[in-house]
């Protein structure tokens, strides 16, 4: 069955020219994954793009000691396989799965091949990446400078953009290894969000109930990126909409 454009969830995909979606459907696999599912690794080649439809993928950095810590999300609004799209066949960074879902899958060669043909996929793109390089700015900023409880807020606001506002199915262990954080303070931040209304956080699985109160708690350090992330793409994705 051929992929239409109008269907798809991926927020890539969807504000794509008619035309530049052509050079791409026909090479677009539909897959699904699982938690922790590898999807790049340091220094190893990139054979494939990922368009997620549902769920998240961490670009993971890894210590000398080898602990990770986040320092982007990809979910429906964007893709792996960025080095591809600069020109680059191997990937610098982790990727992997943070919460199970699927995807459009195309490999290396084929979107390379697309991106040659079409000034404009590839303008797409990179203006995608540019995204990504403020995400990653802001990430870094907000590890540096802000509490826990800030951390957190912005990071349950960040996953919730990204998958269309579903409950989020997330250890306390597995979020504490991607902020960077002791688990007992990820437990006790929780239950301090909750107490105030703006989740509700059961075994495994956290519902944003409050997102304006979780944005207040986010202290101006949530918004930079999606601003950005708007300003470049949000419109060219209203258009493709009407």
């Amino acid at each position: 069955m051929t992929l239409v454009q109008s269907a798809v969830q991926n927020k890539l995909l969807r504000l794509l020219s008619p035309a530049d979606f052509q050079l791409l459907v026909a090479d677009l696999e539909y897959v699904t994954f699982s938690l922790r599912d590898p999807i790049e690794s340091p220094g190893e080649p990139v054979d494939a793009a990922l368009f997620i439809e549902d769920g998240i993928a961490s670009i993971v950095a890894k210590s000398p000691s080898g602990g990770d810590i986040e320092i982007a999300l990809v979910g429906l609004d964007g893709m792996t396989g960025t080095s591809l799209v600069l020109g680059s066949t191997s990937a610098p960074l982790s990727i992997y799965i943070q919460l199970p879902g699927a995807g459009h899958r195309i490999a290396a060669g084929k979107l390379q091949a697309a991106i040659e043909q079409s000034r404009s996929l590839q303008r797409v793109f990179l203006l995608y990446v540019q995204t990504m390089f403020v995400q990653t700015a802001t990430t870094a900023l907000v590890n540096a400078q802000a509490e826990a409880r800030t951390r957190l807020a912005r990071w349950l606001l960040m996953v919730h953009d990204r998958t269309s506002g579903h409950d989020l199915y997330l250890t306390h262990e597995f979020m504490a290894v991607m902020l960077g954080m002791r688990r007992p303070w990820v437990t006790e931040t929780l239950h301090s969000l909750e107490a105030e209304g703006y989740i509700r956080a059961t075994r495994g699985k956290v519902a944003i109930v409050d997102r304006a109160g979780l944005m207040a708690e986010a202290n101006g350090f949530y918004g930079e990126a999606e601003r950005e992330y708007e300003k470049l793409l949000g419109e060219r994705l209203s258009r493709q909409q009407r």
